[in-house]
């Protein structure tokens, strides 16, 4: 039998290698002769994936399926999209809602109010300037959807007229 470097039998090496391979070891070092050392090396396997836990729950808890535990766990005031039926009123710029000219008046408009195209919904004030928003259609306010002192973003609908 061939010894490798005056070390180890080949057989030796062999054997360690069906050792590495059996137990799909990553590799496995021998010092064998001053200081000298052989190290016979296995194939590199990928780390396992993370095993992702299920979440504790308390005892008696029955499990859920994810779409009701995402409804479960959604925060409180998020709001649910509803069908709307009507025209929008969409904010044209940035802006502040009035619902009524001056503190001390009445509204514009109120839900049930009939309203004609060009009639004044609402104010939006943008840098201090008072913008009069009219209706761009007639029919009957069936949804505010703002509050005085709101911050608007444009393109949000402040009413629906239907």
């Amino acid at each position: 039998m061939s010894k490798i470097l005056n070390m180890i039998e080949f057989e030796d090496i062999e054997k360690l290698a069906a050792l590495v391979k059996e137990n799909d070891l990553e590799e496995i070092s021998l010092e064998v002769h001053n200081g000298q050392s052989i190290t016979i090396k296995g194939k590199k396997c990928p780390p396992p994936a993370p095993v992702q836990a299920a979440p504790m729950l308390p005892a008696g808890m029955p499990a859920v399926s994810p779409a009701v535990n995402q409804a479960m766990t959604a925060p409180i005031d998020t709001p649910v999209p509803e069908t709307i039926k009507g025209t929008p009123v969409k904010a044209p710029i940035v802006g502040t809602f009035y619902s009524k000219p001056r503190p001390d008046a009445s509204p514009f408009v109120t839900v049930g109010s009939k309203v004609k195209k060009g009639d004044i919904l609402y104010i939006l004030e943008t840098m201090k300037v008072m913008n009069e928003i009219s209706a761009e259609c007639d029919g009957v306010v069936s949804k505010i959807l703002a509050a005085d002192g709101d911050a608007l973003e444009y393109g949000q609908t402040v009413m629906i007229i239907g």
